[in-house]
């Protein structure tokens, strides 16, 4: 996500290298830099004219403190001006009344269903509702199965009417449903079009009428770059919606319609899509993105995902394990499990601060942890439990087993045998402190 413009940005700070203060003279180049790589990433023009000529203000004639660089300076300012210029602050989704109805509205293609059940899963979960999702895409035949399997993967109700073929009656009905079987969440999946049409604004402007939705979402593909941004405008004026869904952000994307679409349609984005799997939904924080578009990291957002795996019992069992020196190579592979759960983990890797330089455009993914799963899956518990029984006999029998050479065996028992001790310096010397840093991002 933003690998390209994150690159761009760092490399147009250097200009401002050994400068003592911000000039106009040395700021304008580096600016032009920036207006630059904005534009590669697909931002809209007047967008990115704006932006620099608002940091250009901001910069211009200040002093450099005594222990800040002008680059670092003009970094401040520019992560300023891109968290106000993608919202400033998180925008939730206004869970008021009840039962709260969520209309989601987009394109074919944009990920509009995925998201309805990602968002219910995401509203199950983290405020405890108890969601209903409903069918109204009644031109697309695989549509409302699709939306019957992602409502069994997480365990959610579907309503859906196959004798009735009006969206608006489906819609009605499913809150009468909702009211008579205890559902507070009601989260409607409207019908999209490959583009625009006057038939499909009609339906869904007809369908908000009726149900007078608590929100109303509109999902966009943020792949689509400045098309996304233009389609959101068109479907602003008709429903004037509450808040943007951006998915496929773990894709390809050159971030322009993350960057942009707030200050066309002046409306939050509020979620976005990180992945195919059903907990790959985050709340969009402003500020946390400006943070990981400069290659600063998102540290609160990574220690938010440890905490939804992890719970004290199991913390505490693991610190104790880790003490008498009991931590197995099993212990190891749960890790490597409740890892592959957190998500996409060349996005996880860039929350890190300064990681994703060192990352570049390398992939990750979950194919990285696949020969160590091998390997381990391929010994005995007895062997996981300890290792440093596994001697040369068993090494050919546990290569054999995983299809892997004895070399990547002798690899991660080197590698698991460093981090054991490393994890015992850390729970004997400084796992208090980073105990304390975690709860202070809780709080």
């Amino acid at each position: 996500m933003f690998g390209n413009l994150t690159e761009k940005l760092n490399s147009a700070f250097q200009v401002l290298k050994g400068h003592g203060k911000i000039t106009e003279i040395n700021v304008a180049e580096t600016l032009k830099e920036v207006r630059r790589a904005l534009l590669e990433a697909d931002v809209n023009y007047k967008t990115a004219k704006e932006f620099t000529q608002n940091v250009k203000q901001k910069a211009i004639g200040q002093n450099v403190l005594t222990n800040l660089k002008p680059g670092q300076l003009l970094v401040k300012i520019v992560k300023d001006e891109l968290s106000e210029l993608m919202g400033g602050n998180a925008s939730g989704v206004n869970l008021s009344t009840s039962p709260t109805i969520v209309l989601m509205s987009g394109l074919q293609g944009s990920g509009k269903t995925t998201f309805s059940g990602k968002l219910a899963n995401h509203l199950r979960k983290k405020k405890s509702k108890s969601p209903l999702l409903v069918g109204c895409d009644v031109y697309r035949p695989a549509a409302i199965e699709q939306l019957k399997i992602i409502g069994e993967q997480i365990n959610v109700e579907v309503y859906s009417d196959p004798d009735e073929k009006n969206p608006v009656k489906i819609a009605k009905d499913s809150l009468d449903f909702a009211k008579k079987n205890g559902k507070n969440l009601v989260i409607i999946d409207t019908a999209g079009r490959l583009a625009i049409d006057d038939l499909m604004m009609n339906e869904i402007k007809n369908i908000h009428f009726a149900v007078e939705p608590s929100e109303t979402l509109f999902v966009v593909d943020s792949m689509t770059g400045q098309d996304a941004v233009n389609t959101a405008k068109t479907f602003n004026e008709i429903l004037d919606f509450d808040g943007v869904v951006l998915t496929k952000l773990d894709g390809d994307t050159r971030g322009g319609a993350a960057l942009s679409i707030k200050s066309v349609v002046n409306k939050p984005i509020k979620f976005i899509g990180t992945g195919e799997k059903m907990d790959a939904i985050d709340v969009f924080y402003p500020e946390r993105m400006a943070d990981r578009i400069l290659g600063m990291g998102d540290v609160v957002s990574l220690v938010e995902k440890a905490q939804d795996l992890y719970d004290e019992k199991q913390a505490r069992i693991l610190n104790k394990k880790i003490a008498k020196s009991q931590f197995g190579l099993d212990d190891f592979l749960d890790q490597i499990k409740k890892i592959k759960k957190m998500g996409n983990l060349k996005d996880m890797v860039n929350m890190i601060p300064g990681a994703s330089k060192a990352v570049g455009d390398n992939d990750i993914d979950d194919d990285s942890f696949k020969h160590i799963e091998a390997l381990i899956l391929s010994m005995t518990p007895k062997e996981r439990s300890n290792p440093k029984i596994i001697d040369v006999s068993r090494k050919k029998r546990i290569s054999k087993g995983s299809g892997l050479d004895i070399q990547e065996l002798n690899r991660l028992l080197k590698q698991f045998e460093q981090m054991s001790k490393m994890m015992k310096m850390m729970q004997s010397g400084g796992s208090s402190k980073l105990m304390q840093m975690m709860q202070g991002f809780k709080q």
